[in-house]
């Protein structure tokens, strides 16, 4: 696998530190240092492989870490704060990601037995080991970079050759379970888009149990099974990523980026913000300034 992954990192060499874009739909990747905060945010459902390096990604509680030898899937978009480290030998980190969309997995999962077991507790991310019919697929995949003009015939092909590796690994069952139909992953996918687009509004545990079909103790139950947050945490975790989004773009001061995003008393959501990032907001958007400038 070593030469596979070699020819990975020539492949994605001129990738920058922060999302580049590889002109293959919903293919991107990332070199080097990236500014801690662009490490916390609301990551899009993914596989995400490591070619350089390493990584740990945080979800409520849980931290997982991955490098060469793993990849990461994420189902369902989470709130999430990441830690990127240089290789043993002092190389910048590198990875490439496929970003997953719902109607292209069903469209896959016709012809795709069901092999992939279920895990006990149902979770929206995780780690595998890496097989070499998967770094295989990703070559080809990059390879593309080099001839543009193959893109559009050759890359759905290819897109579907990665997601097939995953389907039939050990996180097979998450992909099958976020593209079938009233799955129980799929029920609380669809509460938490609610909740990101609402993110604003005071939840109400009810409606959104009864959105899920689930009891509010069992929505509840399964809700921090998948996500590794209650639908409380989901939502404050939103509510500071875009108010710190506000900041940064110096569209409102600490009070009505507060008030923006939900919260009725300026001096909670100071004090909720220094406990999720660190500094208080008005501070935390100079840290942010600085490294960006």
């Amino acid at each position: 696998m070593e030469d596979q992954l070699n020819e990975l990192r020539r492949l994605a060499a001129h990738a920058e530190n922060r999302r580049t874009e590889t002109g293959i739909p919903r293919v991107a990747m990332v070199q080097g240092a990236i500014p801690e905060h662009e490490l916390a945010a609301v990551y899009d459902p993914m596989v995400n492989l490591i070619l350089q390096g390493s990584k740990s990604m945080t979800v409520g509680g849980q931290t997982l870490h991955y490098d060469p030898a793993t990849y990461f899937v994420m189902s369902i978009d989470l709130p999430a704060a990441g830690v990127v480290r240089s290789s043993p030998s002092g190389a910048p980190y590198l990875a490439v990601s496929l970003t997953l969309t719902q109607p292209i997995i069903a469209a896959l999962l016709a012809d795709v037995p069901t092999t992939a077991r279920r895990e006990e507790q149902p979770t929206a991310f995780s780690v595998a080991a890496v097989t070499p019919q998967l770094l295989d697929a990703w070559v080809r995949m990059l390879r593309l970079m080099q001839t543009p003009s193959d893109i559009p015939v050759l890359a759905p092909a290819f897109e579907r050759e990665i997601l097939y590796r995953v389907l039939q690994g050990p996180m097979g069952w998450m992909l099958r379970d976020i593209a079938t139909p009233d799955s129980s992953l799929e029920r609380i996918n669809r509460v938490v888009q609610r909740i990101r687009e609402d993110f604003a509004q005071p939840l109400r545990m009810e409606e959104l149990a009864g959105e899920a079909s689930m009891s509010v103790s069992a929505f509840h139950r399964h809700f921090k099974a998948v996500t590794a947050l209650s639908p409380l945490q989901y939502q404050k975790q939103i509510r500071l990523l875009r108010a710190r989004a506000l900041l940064l773009a110096m569209s409102h001061n600490v009070t009505t980026a507060a008030y923006a995003v939900g919260y009725e008393s300026s001096t909670q959501f100071s004090r909720e913000y220094v406990r999720a990032f660190g500094l208080p907001p008005a501070k935390d958007a100079v840290r942010m300034a600085t490294a960006l400038s």
